[in-house]
């Protein structure tokens, strides 16, 4: 390995140096593979020859090593462009999610912009995530951040444009709360049994087209809501009595025609779910309705098959997520209902339901298509406590009634 120290810019003709020069070194480091000529890494500022010296010695054992990586210019908004492509294209990611990544590297930019990869520290990035809990984002908010920034420096890591990734030992930092205040943040709301027989028939009395439709079959099966809209009727056995969920719906602009149809959000999304006559039969009705309209609209009709589709203007179009919680906070409204309400909210109350039922936390989260979810682990220990409260009572009564 071929390499030299010297003093750079050294004009002392006598022993004892008085202008000043700092030592440097320069080390062969490999041969460029387009021109064949040597490669050499240079460095200097050394205020003594030994410092220069024990660098170039730590050089020269990275590269007989086979640890040695170029140092590169390349800034973080620079990679974190690059990253986001590879990403992208290396996995089958929803349109969605790449929109929250993108945010994500947004909440990263102000802090690492314009900084080179390889001169962000371990300490600068602990820093911005505890700087972003300042600024009162949730611990959600900042965990996905933080898993972002890992992915990146992971990246640029394998790509070997980094010897040590800064996120490495990062953490976010949270804030303990009490048990009463865990309860009331992770049990989200729901309607009762009553509520929801109170809505279900303020849809059928005062709901606008397929209102009650779409209503009963979020309440009856726990789907997402972007799952519903996307049904299309090949889903549906009428004989079996079951709906199988293989795609999601997304449309962040809701633009009616500028739909993209998805694919669910987690490997178990996609799933059979039983349902019984009620549902079925209301199904039945609404595909005679349908077919009516698409017959007598003929190619005005957009027949792509879909379940929930428009019947004013562009019609046969998937209705749109928004137009469904608009309709749902005006039937909360009618019946009197907490109009905070969403459709998601039907998913817990079909999950409390469940639980009410004896129905056990495997089989809820078969249904709904998680792997794993706290929120609806939550909810079923929420139910289940009063139910075992319930029970407790009932017994206390009993031995009370023998005295």
């Amino acid at each position: 390995m071929k390499g030299h120290l010297y003093r750079r810019n050294y004009t002392c003709k006598k022993k004892k140096c008085t202008c000043g020069a700092k030592w440097a070194y320069v080390v062969d480091v490999g041969i460029d593979p387009i021109s064949g000529k040597r490669k050499q890494k240079s460095k200097s500022g050394f205020l003594t020859q030994q410092e220069a010296e024990a660098a170039a010695n730590t050089l020269i054992y990275e590269l007989n090593q086979g640890t040695y990586l170029e140092d590169t210019d390349k800034t973080f908004s620079d990679f974190a462009k690059e990253w986001l492509h590879i990403y992208s294209e290396s996995k089958d990611v929803k349109p969605g999610t790449i929109r929250v990544r993108l945010h994500e590297i947004g909440r990263l930019l102000p802090y690492f912009a314009q900084l080179k990869l390889k001169d962000i520290t371990r300490k600068m990035y602990q820093d911005a995530l505890n700087d972003l809990k300042d600024q009162g984002l949730a611990d959600s908010t900042r965990e996905g951040i933080n898993r972002t920034g890992r992915m990146i420096f992971r990246k640029a890591l394998e790509l070997e444009l980094l010897k040590k990734d800064p996120t490495e030992f990062a953490y976010v930092k949270k804030d303990k709360k009490t048990i009463e205040q865990l309860e009331e943040e992770e049990v989200p709301n729901y309607l009762e049994k009553e509520e929801l027989a109170l809505f279900l028939e303020t849809a059928k009395q005062n709901g606008l087209e397929h209102d009650y439709l779409v209503f009963l079959i979020l309440a009856y099966t726990g789907m997402r809501v972007g799952e519903l809209v996307a049904l299309k009727w090949k889903d549906i056995d009428f004989l079996n009595h079951t709906i199988s969920i293989t795609k999601t719906y997304y449309n962040p602009n809701n633009n009616t025609v500028e739909y993209q149809l998805v694919t669910p959000k987690t490997r178990k999304s996609r799933r059979k779910i039983v349902v019984d006559e009620d549902v079925i039969q209301a199904l039945k009705d609404h595909k005679e309705a349908q077919n009516q309209v698409r017959m007598r609209l003929g190619d005005d009709y957009y027949n792509r098959y879909f379940i929930f589709a428009k019947m004013e203007r562009q019609f046969g179009y998937p209705i749109v997520i928004k137009n469904v919680r608009d309709r749902m906070k005006r039937l909360l409204r009618i019946a009197g209902l907490n109009e905070e309400l969403t459709p998601h909210s039907l998913r817990h109350t079909h999950t409390s339901l469940l639980a009410e039922a004896n129905v056990s936390l495997e089989q809820i989260m078969d249904r709904l298509g998680h792997t794993d979810d706290q929120i609806t682990k939550n909810v079923y220990l929420h139910v289940t406590k009063e139910m075992k409260k319930e029970a407790s009572q009932k017994f206390s009564e009993l031995m009370r009634s023998l005295r």
